[in-house]
Formats: structure tokens, C-alpha cells, sequence
């Protein structure tokens, strides 16, 4: 192959895996959080795509003729990126979700600290949860089967031609119920305490008016909150990297 064909060739293959990798990775957790330098996720989805490149080559189709071809190929690599991104995304916002629900029971919904995931001011519960799920993705290697489901996309979704639309934001739809049933899932025996602490609390304001109740029980609520959340904090922790890796080998059956 000539040299002026061989170069528009493989910098359309490059730019073409880019659009998928690098949509990708501006969601993807730990890669795509506010904290990292865009700089340092452009080449790190530009060393990839170029890693991937002699290996997804031969899936990859010919170079369009016409300018708006290769903008709807671009489109369509661009949208499973971000429907992939998306899909990974929504197991650190059942960690957040999780973490609401644990501060409202435990009476912490007012000690906010600064959240790194956010980038925004979040009760310590859901910050800690946001922190320690990135964390554990890392520790336990999930990355690397989220990076590998990334790269099987390509067998899944075809490149290069517009992607089905309709099973994406169906795709989409079940994951944010999954994900809301996860933090409900992990904030459960909070909310069972929690329920069960009101209603003692109410009752024991009806039989003792005299008792200034929200004085009595904001420290009780604080104390077994904190106590409940140091015993159930590695099984919810657990529950959640069990969804992780489950979310993640969807697009890696191998």
C-alpha cells in the first residue's frame, strides 16, 4: 500500500476507535471523575486506541467517501461509548444513592464534607461510599474487566454502523433500576433500624410528653447509626463489588 494511502487509513481507524474509547473514559470510574486531569485521560484514551489499534483493524470498516458518512460513524462510536460509560457510571451513583439514604437514618444528613467524586459538598456517608467503591474497583482489579468489556464492545456493537437505540435506553432504563435497588439493597438495615427507632421514639413521646425526645434521641440515633455502619459497612461494600463485576462482564462474557 502507498504511503499516502496507508497513512489517511490508519489515522481513520485510530480516530474512529478514539471516538468509542475516549466517550468512554469521560465516564468511566476512576478514569472519568472530576479529580483527573483531562489532559492525563486524553492520552491515556489515546495511548489505548492506539494500543487497540492492529488488534480491532480487521473489524473495522473501509474509510467513508463522504464527509457526512464519517460523521455518523463518528456519532454512532461516540454514542456506544457513552451508553458503555453510562452503564458503569450508574453502579457509583447507587453508592451515592446509598450513602443518602444511610445519612438520613443516621441522623448525618447535616455533616457534609467535601465529596471528590462530586466535586461538591455531600454527607460524610456518601462520600465515603463514593470513595471507598473507586477504591475497591482498583484494589480488586474490576478495571481491568471494565477495560476489557470496552474493548469486546467492538464484537457487541458493531463498528461503524449506527447503534440500536432502542435496546440502549431500554439497557439504560434497567441499569437506573438497578442501581436504585443496590442502594436501597445496601442502605436496608438502615432503614430497617431507622424505622424501627422512630417508631419507639414516637411512641415513648406519646407515653412521656414530658421528655424532650429530639434532645434524647439525636445521640442514640448518631451512636447506633455509627455502630451499624462500622458492622454492615464491609457486607454492603462486598454486595457492591458483586454488582460491579457483574455490570462489567456483560460486555466481557469471555
Amino acid at each position: 500500500m502507498p504511503l499516502a494511502q496507508f497513512l489517511p487509513a490508519n489515522a481513520f481507524a485510530a480516530l474512529l476507535i478514539f471516538a468509542r474509547i475516549g466517550s468512554a473514559m469521560m465516564l468511566l470510574p476512576g478514569f472519568g471523575e472530576a479529580y483527573v486531569l483531562q489532559r492525563y485521560r486524553l492520552l491515556l484514551a489515546v495511548g489505548i486506541s492506539l494500543l487497540l489499534l492492529p488488534i480491532l483493524s480487521p473489524l473495522l470498516p473501509a474509510m467513508p467517501s463522504s464527509p457526512a458518512t464519517l460523521v455518523v460513524m463518528l456519532g454512532g462510536e461516540i454514542a456506544i461509548g457513552v451508553f458503555i460509560g453510562t452503564l458503569a457510571r450508574m453502579l457509583l451513583a447507587a453508592l451515592e444513592m446509598a450513602g443518602q439514604f444511610v445519612s438520613l437514618q443516621t441522623g448525618l444528613s447535616n455533616a457534609v464534607i467535601f465529596n471528590p467524586m462530586q466535586a461538591q459538598q455531600s454527607p460524610i456517608p456518601s462520600a465515603l461510599y463514593s470513595a471507598l467503591g473507586v477504591l475497591l474497583i482498583f484494589l480488586t482489579n474490576l478495571h481491568y474487566v471494565m477495560l476489557r468489556g470496552l474493548v469486546d464492545s467492538y464484537m457487541i456493537f458493531a463498528p461503524g454502523k449506527l447503534p440500536p437505540l432502542d435496546d440502549m435506553s431500554q439497557t439504560i432504563a434497567h441499569a437506573v433500576a438497578g442501581s436504585f435497588q443496590l442502594a436501597v439493597e445496601m442502605a436496608a438495615p438502615f432503614i430497617a433500624l431507622g424505622t424501627v427507632f422512630f417508631v419507639a421514639i414516637g411512641l415513648i413521646g406519646r407515653l412521656v410528653p414530658q421528655l424532650q425526645v429530639m434532645f434524647v434521641s439525636q445521640p442514640l440515633q448518631i451512636m447506633g447509626g455509627l455502630l451499624l455502619f462500622a458492622l454492615v459497612l464491609s457486607a454492603g461494600m462486598g454486595w457492591f463489588l458483586g454488582a460491579a463485576n457483574q455490570q462489567f462482564s456483560l460486555l466481557a462474557p469471555g
